[in-house]
């Protein structure tokens, strides 16, 4: 009887072992990487908010940051509201700035054409009006 219990906790023990190393691990490791992300936030900082609200970082709060979206519109947001830091690779250069090239950011007219469809592509049919039914 001794043997069979100690089986079951051995197995408890491996099952609980595996748990932790598929699920509780990683996760604390992403924890870790969003807790370290928040904390290297700076002034001027492009970032997206969890709502996919592009802007830059203008003051930084305990809790709050406010962000500017436009020319003379800031709003605040919770420190947990944002999702990304655009401008800045937070994991690999532990919060160092890396500069964003100009054809990052531009919209060139090759990549406005690419993705405006043509007026030759666009299908129109023809709409009876209630003159014509008649």
């Amino acid at each position: 009887m001794d043997s069979s219990i100690t089986n079951m906790v051995l197995w408890f023990a491996v099952f609980f072992g595996i748990i932790y190393f598929i699920i509780i691990r990683p996760n604390n490791k992403q924890q870790k990487e969003r807790r370290m992300m928040l904390d290297s936030l700076k002034e001027k900082d492009k970032v997206v908010t969890i709502g996919g609200l592009h802007g830059t970082v203008t003051k930084i709060m305990e809790d709050t940051v406010m962000i500017k979206v436009a020319s003379h519109v800031e709003l605040e947001f919770t420190k947990s509201a944002v999702q990304t830091i655009e401008n800045r690779d937070y994991k690999q250069g532990k919060g160092k700035a890396r500069k964003l090239k100009p054809a990052d950011t531009e919209v060139t007219e090759e990549t406005a054409e690419n993705e405006a469809p043509k007026v030759s592509e666009v299908k129109t049919e023809a709409v009876d009006t209630p003159e014509e039914t008649k």
